[in-house]
């Protein structure tokens, strides 16, 4: 067998599978226990990533785009 990631947790008296898989007796486990998180957190890593992605793709120096750099409109575009 290959070794492969299988999402599980613990309810409280053993390790449950969150998905299906076939194991053999005597088959040798790997456990990582990883700190649950809460939804701020997560929601704050996320909204960082956002924020370095969006630095790697403008430049400081970009330009400001008027609109009448825009040569062909939206028709389903709302303005604000």
């Amino acid at each position: 067998m290959n070794p492969r990631t299988i999402r599980a947790h613990f309810d409280g008296e053993r390790i449950c599978l969150d998905e299906p898989c076939q194991i053999e007796p005597g088959t040798q486990l790997l456990v990582i226990v990883s700190p649950k998180q809460s939804c701020d957190d997560e929601q704050n890593e996320w909204l960082h990533l956002s924020q370095l992605t969006l630095e790697n793709a403008y430049g400081e120096k970009e330009p400001e785009y008027s609109l009448d750099a825009i040569k062909e409109a939206n028709p389903d575009y709302e303005r604000r």
